[in-house]
């Protein structure tokens, strides 16, 4: 079952930020940094994503959005957090509609800190997320 190593495909969800660890995870697919050199394809639709990269500080109308989106991915599939905002809320953890961190709506696996998170650092964050995947796809299938 290596087959996540050899296509994984990334769905990534801005919940509420400042765009700018969006454009960090946009430079990933540039040609400087070239995250599709590890076959990674960026996908629009959680049905054919592996791995759920969320940007941003999750709040009350956020977190629906993002837990459907978790919910429609198959199995086996990996969260990576990236950004302070998506790991403690960031600078707007004391307003009263955000979460103190995407783990608090799904099970994270992967963090990577940062404000804005750097290209480099994400990559190996998505690397990361590709062994959890290997790990869990040779995992037996319990009923």
């Amino acid at each position: 079952m290596a087959f996540f190593k050899k296509s994984p495909w990334i769905l990534h969800y801005a919940a509420t930020s400042c765009n700018g660890c969006d454009i960090e995870v946009l430079a990933c697919l540039t040609p400087m940094y070239d995250l599709e050199r590890f076959g990674i394809i960026n996908t629009g639709n959680p049905k054919h994503a592996d791995i759920l990269l969320v940007t941003g500080s999750v709040n009350e109308e956020s977190a629906g959005v993002l837990r459907n989106l978790y919910d429609q991915m198959p199995d086996p599939k990996a969260v990576v957090a990236i950004g302070a905002c998506a790991l403690s809320g960031g600078i707007f953890h004391n307003a009263y509609n955000v979460h103190a961190g995407v783990d608090h709506i799904l099970p994270v696996d992967i963090y990577v800190p940062g404000c804005a998170a750097r290209p480099e650092n994400i990559i190996d964050g998505v690397v990361q997320a590709l062994d959890i995947l290997e790990k869990r796809a040779r995992e037996p299938v319990t009923a």
